[in-house]
């Protein structure tokens, strides 16, 4: 378990000057060209109810696909994080304007308050068809390297558990986050696809 831990740190370090060398110009490039493939993935086309991270400074950018999302009609909900546990709740966001009104966390991303409650839970309805992944390092056998908290990990033990079963699973990825091997133990749950762009 300490030599797993231990593996997964020097990984996420790596990782991180790894990314932390890329240009905003490139990753702004790399982000859109991931966002075209997703437009045109079956699985999206296919999906009412998305679920979609807001991104930090070091992953995809998602603006564009959560515009795409409330454009085609789709459903869009949003992570909130409860930074003392590893509980993650999905939210319903209304539109464009009710991102750009959510408050900033410690982390530089909006979320709604802890105090906002009226907002409808994926689960607590029907459930979700994808959910759009972040982290850190990925595999091209679906495993994945997060940072630490187990946020998606724990949430997708909880869609389980649905009666719509577990959702899809694509994370976005810049190239600088591809590895040849991501070290995984028991609670890691596999993704279904990771898009980036291709060689």
């Amino acid at each position: 378990m300490a030599a797993l831990r231990a593996a997964k740190q020097a990984l996420r370090r790596e990782i991180k000057s790894r990314v932390a060398a890329v240009s905003d110009q490139e990753k702004l490039r790399q982000s859109r060209v991931v966002s075209q493939k997703l437009f045109r993935h079956p699985k999206y086309l296919s999906s009412q109810r998305v679920a979609v991270f807001l991104n930090m400074h070091d992953e995809v950018r998602t603006e564009d696909i959560i515009k795409d999302i409330f454009k085609r009609g789709k459903v869009c909900f949003i992570p909130r994080y409860f930074t003392k546990s590893s509980h993650m709740d999905m939210l319903r966001l209304q539109d464009m304007e009710d991102m750009n009104t959510l408050p900033l966390t410690s982390w530089d991303i909006r979320q709604p308050a802890d105090e906002d409650t009226d907002r409808e839970e994926a689960l607590d309805t029907g459930g979700l068809d994808l959910i759009l992944m972040p982290g850190l390092g990925f595999d091209k056998n679906g495993n994945r390297l997060g940072r630490g908290k187990g946020f998606y990990d724990t949430y997708l033990e909880r869609c389980r558990t649905h009666p719509k079963g577990k959702p899809y699973t694509i994370a976005l990825a810049f190239k600088e986050q591809l590895c040849a091997e991501v070290p995984v133990g028991e609670h890691d749950i596999l993704i279904d696809e990771v898009l980036y762009e291709d060689e």
